[in-house]
């Protein structure tokens, strides 16, 4: 009799006629469950389900009207000969043999032989430890369709095993530690549609190993160290899935795939692929997805002639530099495009419209800004630059007033049909109906697209500042801050005055600070400027070298500020304290400050040699979020200049404290000393916003939102340098008569008295200038870096 007349005969039919051969009674006692076993009927059948039940040897008391048998995931080491004899009717066999080799061919020929009708459905050897199956170990199994290998320890393909499996429709190899495929290997699987060979170790293909697979459809061959493409697969004529992801191959031939004319989709990411044949994707009409990244040397799109139907293409890590102007013509029902990491500089955006995903970040060169009227169907975007994003916000928030307008419409008519119901459905029925398509029209237009990086208030859309309080506060400390260190500059280094070492470190404050305001006017300039369209003109402000020199200017002038004050508190200190010995001198002063502005111009440099580049922020700033880097730097700052203003606080702290025991010479001294205290806790109150913020997004606490920290940054942190010089001017008693000195010799009064007057209130001068400088010292060290540390501004000088 033919095996396959023989598979086909139904197995009811066959128990009908073993019942009626059956002894009365037989049928009913056979039908026991086992114990701990679960057990279903299937019609006049039993299926047995003993999985994962610990289970060491065949169960007793099986029915022998069992047509389902599970006894997978068990510790049943072997068979017995004579174990499966008895049902006649199992249809299903699941059998999972711990450190098992291979079944006994005797219990599948018992099989076969005794029960004609038997077809196995599937045949699960998956997760054991099979090392080797012999040539016979499938025999008589002409029905297998299914079988599961994976997950054991095979070395090589049982290739004469699997030539006794003419019926295979799907088979799994994968998880094992295969090495290479002979030629033939699955010769006689002519019926064979999914083949799974990944995460094994195969090095080697030979030419003709696929050959006989007549009907592959899925071939995986992904987590495997191929290091040549397997130019095999092209007697694969019906192939549709090819994986070959995570290997070893390092180039695409050309014509690689002129046999597999029905590929619909090819993975090819993860392999350190350098070149690829003009010709590799030629005449693949079928294909609808192409993955391939990482191609290094690949500078050309790829040409994808009679390729029109791709509807995925993913092309990153490579080198690409243009896009062919017919890439819409080719490719009509593209919905995915990923270009994620190439040098693109420029997108031809004219047919792209049946686009749904669009990704083109990393590619820096393209800084233009893409219509969203060209992308009707897009969902998800994603763009190098955040400015980019800018045209589909602003659709999205169009398409959400919408929403809340027709909201309301909509709530008003329910009102009007509650009031006059049948009046509305009378007269107008019909014009409601227009209503509702008009509506579902307008959704349809104004769809959302998510696109990312998304906007915000550090890369704003509109304008670099984002609100009119910010905007009205920068101006207005930049025009009290330039006036007053202007004035400090001209009355300290007006010539030929003498100027004492205190006087010297107020002035190099002073100009320090006026650098600040130099930073803070030309954000302001940019602000006003681009008002309304920054968006147009951001992407080429943070990669322009004046928003660079922007950012080293603030960080050099707010460190240097703070290094200044130190030494000028140093100063002080021992100027006061031991007036008798201590002897400073012009010269050493300067050396100091020489050595301040180098260190501060150290620390400004860093970030330029580092990761945490001033172009990462419109403000022209490391910020203090974001990048690892950027919030070490801005602690790293907060720290040592926390440590400037600890120096500060102790010297003042004892130099107030011993003014009971020692004797000063002017009352004066005392008086200012006093007041230099109270400049100083105002300044720590300035300066303990930016320490919070650094310390808290190195900590991760997300309690402030950006909204709260871009004024902190933008009129916060460069408040010292407009107080501090106004101090100076309002409370040093020394400013005043500099300012009339000043005054005489701008106006050319220059007479013998001139000189007298400085003479004479030199010493005075000299005690006085230490109220001023301490008042400056105080509130310049407010500054103290958050993001974009501000500088400094002169404080009263310490005079």
């Amino acid at each position: 009799m033919d095996t396959a007349a023989v598979a086909a005969v139904p197995a009811r039919m066959l128990l009908l006629l073993s019942l009626l051969r059956l002894p009365s009674g037989l049928g009913t006692r056979q039908r026991s469950c086992p114990g701990f076993c679960h057990c279903e009927p299937d019609g006049m059948l039993l299926r047995v389900d003993c999985a994962d039940l610990g289970l060491t040897d065949m169960p007793a008391n099986l029915s022998i009207f069992t047509s389902y048998l599970d006894l997978s995931m068990n510790n049943i080491s072997k068979l017995p000969l004579n174990s499966l004899h008895k049902f006649r009717f199992l249809e299903e066999l699941y059998v999972s043999l711990k450190y098992y080799f291979c079944l006994s061919p005797f219990i599948y020929e018992t099989l076969f032989n005794d029960i004609l009708y038997l077809c196995f459905f599937l045949r699960r050897l998956d997760a054991n430890h099979i090392s080797f199956i012999p040539s016979n170990c499938f025999s008589g199994l002409v029905s297998l369709r299914y079988l599961w290998l994976d997950d054991n320890s095979l070395t090589e393909i049982p290739v004469q095993a699997l030539r006794s499996l003419p019926a295979l429709q799907a088979m799994t190899l994968a998880l094992n530690k295969i090495y290479y495929i002979p030629d033939y290997a699955f010769g006689n699987l002519s019926n064979l549609v999914v083949l799974h060979l990944h995460n094994n170790r195969i090095n080697f293909l030979g030419k003709k190993c696929f050959n006989g697979l007549h009907s592959l459809e899925t071939l995986d061959l992904n987590y495997n160290n191929l290091n040549e493409f397997p130019t095999s697969v092209n007697v694969l004529r019906n192939l549709k899935e090819l994986g070959f992801h995570n290997n070893n191959i390092r180039s695409i031939p050309e014509q690689a795939f002129m046999g597999n004319p029905s590929l619909t989709a090819i993975h090819f990411y993860d392999n350190p692929i350098q070149t690829v044949g003009k010709s590799a994707f030629h005449h693949l009409p079928e294909l609808r997805t192409l993955t391939l990244n990482g191609v290094s040397e690949m500078t050309d799109f790829p040409d994808l002639t009679g390729t029109t139907n791709l509807e995925s293409l993913i092309l990153t890590g490579s080198r690409i530099t243009t896009l062919p102007e017919s890439i819409c013509e080719h490719l009509p029902n593209l919905q995915i495009l990923d270009l994620s990491s190439n040098l693109l500089s420029s997108l031809p955006i004219i047919g792209l419209d049946g686009l749904t995903h669009l990704k083109l970040t990393g590619n820096y060169p393209l800084q233009s800004l893409i219509s969203s009227e060209n992308f009707p169907e897009l969902k998800v975007m994603e763009m190098p630059y955040t400015y980019q994003c800018c045209a589909f916000r602003a659709q999205d928030n169009h398409y959400k007033m919408q929403n809340q307008l027709n909201k309301a419409e909509n709530g008003s008519a329910y009102e009007f049909q509650r009031k006059d119901s049948s009046s509305f459905h009378t007269t107008d029925e019909h014009d409601f109906v227009d209503f509702s398509l008009d509506f579902s029209e307008d959704l349809k237009t104004h769809h959302s697209v998510r696109c990312s990086p998304s906007p915000g208030p550090f890369k704003p859309c509109d304008c670099l500042f984002g609100s009119w309080l910010i905007r009205v506060g920068v101006w207005t400390l930049i025009f009290l801050a330039f006036i007053c260190n202007i004035l400090v500059i001209a009355t300290i280094f007006q010539v030929p005055q003498f100027i004492s070492s205190i006087k010297f470190i107020t002035g190099q404050i002073a100009i320090v600070n006026t650098l600040m305001v130099v930073s803070s006017s030309v954000l302001a300039s940019v602000d006003a400027l681009t008002y309304g369209d920054f968006a147009q003109y951001g992407t080429w402000w943070e990669d322009g070298i004046v928003c660079h020199i922007i950012g080293i200017l603030s960080v050099f002038a707010s460190e240097a500020s703070i290094f200044l004050l130190t030494l000028a508190t140093v100063e002080r200190v021992f100027s006061v304290k031991y007036r008798t010995k201590f002897e400073h001198t012009l010269a050493n002063i300067k050396i100091a400050t020489i050595f301040c502005f180098v260190l501060a111009l150290i620390i400004a440099v860093i970030p330029v040699l580092s990761d945490s580049e001033y172009g990462g922020s419109p403000l022209c700033i490391p910020l203090p979020f974001g990048r690892l880097s950027g919030v070490g730097y801005t602690v790293a700052m907060v720290l040592m200049n926390s440590f400037c203003f600890l120096v500060m606080t102790v010297a003042y702290t004892k130099l107030y404290c011993s003014l009971d025991k020692e004797e000063m010479d002017s009352i004066l001294d005392c008086s200012m000393i006093k007041h230099v205290a109270l400049l100083l806790f105002i300044n720590c109150i300035l300066y303990c916003p930016v320490a919070i913020l650094s310390f808290s997004s190195l900590l991760n606490l997300r309690f402030i939102g950006p909204e709260v920290i871009k004024p902190i940054l933008l009129v916060i942190v460069p408040l010292p340098a407009c107080l501090n010089p106004l101090l100076y001017i309002l409370f040093n008693p020394h400013f005043r008569k500099d300012l009339r000195s000043f005054q005489k010799q701008s106006f050319g009064w220059k007479k013998a008295k001139d000189a007298s007057l400085v003479s004479v209130n030199s010493e005075d001068a000299e005690k006085q200038s230490c109220n001023s400088t301490q008042a400056l010292v105080t509130f310049a060290s407010a500054r103290i870096s958050y993001d974009v540390v501000p500088s400094n501004p002169v404080g009263p000088s310490i005079q």
